[in-house]
């Protein structure tokens, strides 16, 4: 099954009504814990379910609506405009839920045009995390934000809970939902200590921050609606209120799996983009063609402040050393995207193993994983899927209406004529 995204929808915008289409229309519960009963429309266009419910919790009467600029599933990947970022292969999906056992699930919140937020989680596999814990590596780029749990990582070298992007001030809800989820796993009952992870950029442009509207709950949905399969990318989930150097931002996702001389790992990366710079794609200067950069009348107007938070999976089996070492490449991939890290942006990347020889059982005594000279070849990977992973977010996000104005969405149109002439010329 597709992910999941609830959409919270207000009378704003372009409107669709089915009140008759039945067979399109449906009550359920999403979990059985779950204490929301949720009215569902199935999208056909996307192959997914949006949930409709009141943002001060009055339920769905007289919502029967859905933005047309919700989601856009016409907006292409880098891929399919001839992007083809590096030398590796992209696994089938091209999308963190390559690496087998991941799972992904988003919770999108919007009404009219002030609220614009959400939450995504990611959960290295479907068992008990706390009690199957996988290593993992932290790396801080620019620290300019809010990375919940970092600490413990660094210190124990391993996950024990989902990993929740959200954003700012939602963070407290962010730990609320993950810790609660954790706490009701079967076999968790005598637990007394839950390292939740959160990681969180800005949304406050588009979205009424303030408000706080994201709640606990509504987060702890986009943990049980994870799934493997597609990743939903663009303004959904955390990234439905980003901004990416001037442009929509939003969640984006890649792979690339290692020739099998070299092991045939799968290294999966999900971003939330919400960073500025000087966009660059396939090294060709695509913000300065298109007037829009930082720096552009040689005045620092906060234009490269922002954030992203870089999660990294990997089949790999890798020591939360090895792990950090992977996250740290990372940034190199955001330098190749534009980036110069700037004072305002909150740079982090978190990596994870799913390997079964490395897991951290209460009876287990993982093995040391690969040596450090067969790295080499996953930080290549890691490189280019968190480049592939920015383009995706940057190229699929829509154009949304927001709370102090318009982001739109970047011409497509434009990058293809750009690119095309570039190339054209170094052919000459």
């Amino acid at each position: 099954m597709p992910n999941l995204a609830i959409i919270v929808i207000a009378e704003h915008g372009y409107v669709w009504k089915s009140p008759q289409r039945n067979d399109l229309r449906l009550e359920l519960f999403v979990k059985k814990k779950s204490p929301r009963n949720f009215t569902a429309l199935f999208l056909l266009t996307i192959g997914s379910f949006a949930f409709l419910s009141d943002v001060n919790g009055a339920g769905t009467d007289g919502l029967q609506a859905i933005s047309t600029d919700t989601v856009d599933s016409l907006r292409p990947r880098a891929r399919d405009i001839g992007i083809n970022v590096g030398i590796l292969a992209p696994g089938p999906l091209n999308a963190i839920t390559d690496v087998h056992g991941v799972l992904v699930g988003h919770a999108t919140l919007v009404s009219g045009t002030s609220v614009n937020t959400g939450a995504t989680s990611i959960l290295p596999h479907a068992g008990n995390l706390y009690l199957e814990r996988v290593p993992a590596g932290f790396f801080r780029g620019n620290g300019y934000g809010k990375f919940v749990g970092a600490t413990q990582i660094v210190e124990l070298g391993e996950l024990e809970s989902p990993i929740v992007l959200t954003n700012t001030l939602s963070v407290s809800n962010g730990i609320e939902a993950a810790i609660a989820w954790t706490l009701d796993q079967p076999g968790n009952e005598a637990v007394r200590s839950v390292n939740a992870v959160v990681g969180e950029t800005n949304d406050g442009y588009l979205n009424d921050i303030r408000g706080r509207h994201l709640d606990a709950s509504l987060i702890r949905e986009s943990i049980e609606s994870a799934r493997a399969g597609p990743v939903e990318e663009g303004s959904v989930g955390a990234g439905r209120g980003t901004i990416l150097f001037g442009w929509k931002g939003g969640i984006g996702t890649s792979s690339r799996q290692l020739p099998s001389v070299l092991g045939g790992h799968m290294i999966g990366v999900l971003v939330q983009a919400n960073y500025g710079g000087v966009l660059m794609v396939d090294g060709i200067p695509i913000g300065q063609k298109l007037g829009q950069y930082f720096m552009q009348d040689l005045v620092d107007e906060g234009r490269a402040d922002g954030s992203i938070i870089v999660v990294i999976a990997t089949d790999a089996p890798l020591s939360d050393r090895n792990l950090t070492r992977m996250a740290s490449r990372a940034m190199l991939a955001l330098g190749r995207t534009g980036s110069s890290a700037s004072n305002g942006s909150g740079d982090y990347a978190i990596a994870f193993s799913t390997a079964d020889e490395v897991r951290r059982g209460t009876s287990q005594i993982p093995s040391n994983g690969i040596a450090n000279q067969q790295m080499s070849p996953l930080f290549k990977a890691t490189v280019e899927a968190t480049e592939e992973a920015i383009l995706n977010a940057l190229f699929k996000a829509t154009t949304v209406e927001g709370y102090r104005g318009t982001i739109e969405a970047i011409d497509i149109s434009a990058v293809r004529s750009i690119l095309g002439n570039y190339r054209y010329s170094s052919e000459d």
